[in-house]
């Protein structure tokens, strides 16, 4: 404990010299908080109360430390001029308003009148107090802190130097209005640093829901076509083993080669089993539903009626010659209506819901629009994987979703899918 204390304290010049005088590569630069873009209209104010701070403090240097009025004017432009630059570096800004008072303060000597502000003039409070003010807005609270330390501490050490009005309320205003600028200034950048952070939080937070929701969803999808490959390969076993005892006579060629077929599908069938595991071992799914057939549009009328007992007028029209499909259109064109008709049952209550499958020459479009809803829509807490699922499904077979709200006040999802993979 002893060791970690001394080493902090041997720190602290180090750390003094990294914020009070800061470069590239010791010290981050000034914040630009959202106030800086109305630096344009501050100039104006600032640039009048500078010019009424020379007057005043030319006054004050030039008649009561007995300065000279060519000495005043420098140092009261000087110390006016630092209240404009604080705007764009306050640092520099902060060293200007002290220098200016150090130097007035050791320049005068015992030539002061005993009434007079010492050893801030009554302008030099009001634009150190503008100044520190300023540092704490854009930087971080211990660099306020020294800044405040070593103003008060400069201010005591001009105000024990022999023959200075020991009367003077100078320090005591300055006390006051140097540590409330400073408590101002760092409550308020704490404010706008925690927005910040905030915000900043809320914007990972919608980033990490959309990439956890769109892995949940690939999985899910994941898991269903391996469902359908599995299937497949296991019909590809069973005919290979049955193949031989079709043919008469068959040559050992053919026996070997079917017998070839049936061990690779048997293996990749064994691999498949090992990653649906992989897929179903978060599953919440009851044992019997995990391994329930995969849906096609064939089941399309079980989902519509399963709907209507909801309580959904709902409409179904088939364009076209239905013909057979590839299991994953079939798959993908059952869920995208499934969760389309979900959509509609939770955003639009008691809207009427049309259903259409188009079978075209060379692609597959499936629509379901909604009417507007008949009563206010309450808030859904879902995570929003309707959309961002379908949108998967169809993407993952080159295909294409569009959706969006109709003239009347409704929604439509439309999903197309090729019949025939074209991509390179």
């Amino acid at each position: 404990m002893g060791r970690r204390l001394a080493a902090r304290l041997r720190a602290v010049p180090r750390d003094v010299r990294k914020d009070l005088f800061p470069t590239a590569e010791s010290s981050p630069p000034a914040e630009q908080p959202d106030w800086m873009m109305w630096r344009p209209a501050l100039i104006f104010p600032l640039l009048f109360g500078a010019v009424v701070a020379v007057a005043f403090g030319t006054d004050q240097y030039a008649h009561r430390f007995h300065l000279g009025v060519e000495a005043g004017v420098v140092l009261a432009g000087i110390q006016s001029g630092a209240v404009i630059l604080a705007l764009y570096r306050p640092l520099a800004a902060w060293w200007a308003t002290t220098a200016v008072m150090f130097v007035a303060a050791l320049w005068a000597e015992s030539w002061v009148d005993l009434d007079a502000m010492y050893p801030w003039s009554g302008p030099g409070i009001a634009i150190q107090t503008a100044v520190l003010l300023f540092v704490a807005l854009r930087h971080r609270p211990r660099v306020a802190a020294q800044t405040l330390a070593f103003s008060l501490g400069a201010g005591a050490l001009c105000a024990v130097l022999p023959g200075r009005p020991n009367s003077s309320p100078s320090a005591g205003l300055a006390l006051v209005f140097f540590s409330l600028a400073v408590v101002v200034g760092v409550a308020l950048r704490g404010r706008r640093v925690a927005r910040t952070q905030l915000v900043a939080q809320r914007e990972m937070t919608a980033e990490e829901r959309a990439r956890r929701t769109l892995l949940e969803e690939r999985t899910r999808i994941a898991r269903e076509l391996h469902d359908v490959v599995a299937h497949h390969m296991s019909v590809i076993s069973i005919q290979a083993q049955v193949a031989p005892h079709l043919v008469e006579n068959p040559s050992d060629e053919l026996k070997e080669n079917l017998a070839g077929i049936r061990q690779n599908a048997v293996e990749a069938l064994t691999e498949l089993r090992r990653v649906l595991g992989v897929l179903r071992s978060e599953d919440p799914l009851a044992e019997g539903a995990r391994h329930a057939p995969q849906p096609s549009l064939q089941r399309l009328g079980e989902l519509l009626a399963n709907v209507r007992g909801a309580g959904v007028e709902v409409t179904v029209d088939v364009l076209g010659t239905p013909r057979p499909l590839s299991p994953g259109v079939e798959l993908s064109a059952f869920r995208v209506v499934q969760e389309a008709l979900s959509n509609a049952m939770r955003h639009a209550p008691g809207a009427s819901v049309g259903v259409v499958v188009a079978h075209q020459s060379a692609e597959l479009v499936v629509r379901v629009t909604n009417t507007a809803p008949d009563r206010p829509v309450a808030p859904s807490p879902g995570a929003g994987h309707g959309l961002l699922g379908m949108r998967e499904r169809t993407a993952m077979l080159g295909g294409a979703l569009a959706t969006g709200a109709t003239p009347d006040g409704g929604y439509e999802v439309t999903a197309t899918f090729p019949l025939e993979d074209s991509r390179p």
